[in-house]
């Protein structure tokens, strides 16, 4: 509802070369590459790791098809350079996950029922859940852009529109699965909310109430404190510096530190 925020900073050359690219499709596609790459891989280990933790609880072969056909998307998005055919395979990825999401619920399973990812407005209460979180980490990834020096409003994925955080959308599409979408899964199989704090409105849009919404965020500030071990940079951190390490990693990229943007590959 407001914010409070300094003096610009960050080197004008950085964003220079990053409006550079934005304006080339060819570049914003070497770039984007890696999002989508990220993205899928992360997808692919949700399910793996479903399988491992829980064999007798999900459908094993259902979950092991869909990760194949993950691993076969991955390998076509690796030769591609055109931004649309990156949309249409990441499109195909998305869709192929979230057709086995349902079966991650373990838990309230006759109060949360995914059946397919909606929004604006969310009509159930999984995607309200998934809304939400998304919307928090987006917000999160505006934040660590703008302390970097990179303007977050310019992507490459993810083309401009007045008022979207393009880059910030970029860079989520591979923290999804494993920042919010677990996120969201724990909240649900650990009972840490339930059914009874969502209500519909008139026009069929779910949301939370006020309690609700409250032990999401405390719970969302929680995991932010977990530590972890990044897999690119190869030291310990909290979640919640995670946004701030791949747009470092992002910047670095964009000055030619790197050949290639390193995105958050979760094992």
């Amino acid at each position: 509802m407001a914010r409070e925020s300094g003096e610009t900073r960050g080197n004008v050359v950085l964003r220079k070369e990053q409006f550079r690219i934005s304006d080339d499709e060819q570049r914003s596609a070497a770039t984007a590459r890696n999002f989508i790459l990220g993205k899928i891989y992360n997808s692919k280990w949700i399910l793996e790791r479903a399988t491992r933790d829980h064999p007798l609880r999900v459908d094993v072969p259902k979950m092991k098809s869909v990760s194949t056909s993950l691993s076969e998307t991955m390998l076509m998005v690796r030769d591609v350079d055109d931004l649309e055919r990156l949309r249409g395979l990441e499109g195909n990825a998305a869709a192929q996950y979230y057709s086995v999401f349902n079966d991650l619920i373990l838990q309230q399973t006759d109060h949360f029922i995914f059946k397919g990812r909606n929004k604006r407005p969310p009509l159930d209460n999984v995607n309200a859940l998934l809304s939400f979180a998304y919307t928090l980490l987006a917000n999160d990834l505006k934040s660590a852009l703008e302390n970097i020096g990179l303007d977050p409003y310019v992507g490459f994925l993810h083309r401009d529109r007045p008022g979207r955080a393009s880059l910030a959308l970029d860079i989520m599409e591979e923290l999804r699965s494993v920042y919010a979408d677990r996120f969201v899964l724990s909240l649900i199989n650990k009972k840490t909310i339930n059914h009874k704090g969502f209500y519909r409105k008139e026009n069929g849009a779910v949301i939370m109430d006020d309690d609700t919404r409250r032990s999401v965020l405390a719970a969302w500030q929680e995991r932010k404190q977990e530590n972890i071990h990044h897999p690119y940079l190869n030291q310990k951190m909290a979640w919640g510096l995670v946004p701030h390490a791949q747009a470092l990693l992002l910047a670095r990229y964009i000055r030619g530190d790197l050949d290639e943007y390193p995105p958050f590959l979760w094992k």
